[in-house]
């Protein structure tokens, strides 16, 4: 019951933290603040993001590993996709934009490229938490 609880806050949370996100606050930064502004702010705020997602879908994925295997597993690949998209994918977009902003024509079309890819994997993860919260109901 306790693990049950665990892994039910931990993904309510994750979830609620990422379509928040999603929603309101990616949006508001790219319309309310100046461009510069915003990405600077975005590249703030987006390793603190990483790290909610990675630590509340671990949690999950640890609270659920003997109640239920197959949400455990989802939630470990939420994690491990937060890892990538951290470390991996995010800095490479950053340069990509950098080398846009420095007059890189070749860089347009990447980034666009890693931003649609990032923002793809992101709506996955929301996915995956989702129907793990379903799946409690």
């Amino acid at each position: 019951m306790i693990l049950s609880g665990i892994a039910l806050f931990a993904t309510a949370l994750l979830l609620g933290g990422m379509v928040f996100f999603a929603v309101a606050i990616a949006p508001l930064v790219f319309t309310r603040l100046p461009p510069e502004w915003a990405g600077r702010f975005i590249r703030q705020v987006f390793p603190i993001y990483y790290l909610w997602v990675l630590g509340l879908s671990a949690a999950a994925a640890v609270a659920l590993l003997p109640l239920r295997g197959w949400d455990a597993l989802a939630m470990a690949a939420v994690a491990a996709l937060g890892v990538w998209l951290r470390q991996g994918l995010m800095p490479r977009i950053n340069r990509l934009s950098d080398a846009a902003q420095a007059g890189d024509a070749a860089a347009k079309p990447r980034f666009d490229a890693a931003h649609r890819l990032s923002v793809a994997l992101n709506a996955v993860q929301i996915l995956a938490a989702l129907v793990v919260l379903l799946r409690f109901a």
